[in-house]
Order: structure tokens, then sequence, then C-alpha cells
């Protein structure tokens, strides 16, 4: 089963333009970095990624470890392969998305179903009563007297 971030769209635009955002290691990310940054919309991470890939690997020629700088652009993959997902959600949140909540499914199609039931059921819900806030003016005076002993008893002299 996997986790989906369901992220619901500013109030501007469609209640259907929800979109669900898996939550997992990204292979296409891994071995795509750049490409798979720019396809998703995340311009400055693409651009960002790009360039820290080409500084190491001109780094590791120029120092004639060309595998250092390979290695070296591995952990930017790998980086965006783990957080890949976590950036399209800041990214969204940037742009005024809001997070519903997370659903757990199969596939995204079982996501959709759960989601839909999830917010049938939060709408069938009575809405909750208000929460009841004491009158501080009820509240007892604070006590007078000897404030640090072990002998004083409340209400004695």
């Amino acid at each position: 089963m996997a986790i989906y971030v369901v992220m619901e769209p500013p109030a501007g635009k469609k209640a259907e333009d929800v979109r669900f955002v898996r939550d997992s290691f990204t292979w296409l990310g891994f071995l795509f970095s750049p490409l798979w940054l720019a396809w998703n919309r995340l311009w400055i991470e693409a651009v960002l990624a790009f360039v820290v890939m080409a500084v190491l690997s001109a780094i590791g020629e120029r120092l004639g470890l060309e595998w250092a700088g390979s290695m070296l652009s591995l952990l930017v993959s790998l980086y965006v392969g783990f957080e890949g997902q976590a950036l399209r959600i800041a990214t969204l949140r940037r742009r005024g998305w809001r997070e519903w909540g997370a659903v757990e499914a199969g596939n995204l199609a079982d996501a959709e179903i759960r989601f839909a039931a999830e917010v049938d059921d939060h709408e069938a819900e009575p809405t909750p009563m208000p929460r009841i806030i004491p009158d501080a003016s009820l509240a007892r005076p604070p006590q007078t007297g000897m404030a640090l002993g072990l002998t004083h008893t409340p209400g004695r002299p």
C-alpha cells in the first residue's frame, strides 16, 4: 500500500482539481533528475540540480577523479529520488494549495475513491458543538498569604 498526500486547490480553482502526490521514492526522479524536476514544473530546482551536477562533474574531471564527480552527481540524483515528491508538495503549498490529508491506497484510482468516500463522510457528519470557554470573572481569586512553605493551609490565617 502507498500513501498519497491529497492537495486541495486554492480558492479560485475547481474542487475537482485535487492532486494526489504519492509519498514514495521516485525512480524517474532518480534516473533523470533535472528532466523530472522540469516535467513537474519545479523550474528553480531543475536548474539548480543541473548546475550542481555539472559543477561536480567538472570538478571531478579537473582533479582527474572522474568517478568522484560521477558519484557526487549520483548523490544529487538520490536526493531528488527520495525528496522529489516532498519538493512537489512544497511547491504546491507555495502556490496556495492546502494539504487535505493523506490517503492509503494501492494505486491512484483507489486513492481517488477513498478520498471521495472520506469527503462524503465528512459532509454527512453534523457540525461539532462550539467550545464553551469559562468566564474569567467567576474564577477563584488568587490566594493571599504565604506563597511558599510547608505549613500553609488554604483558608487558614
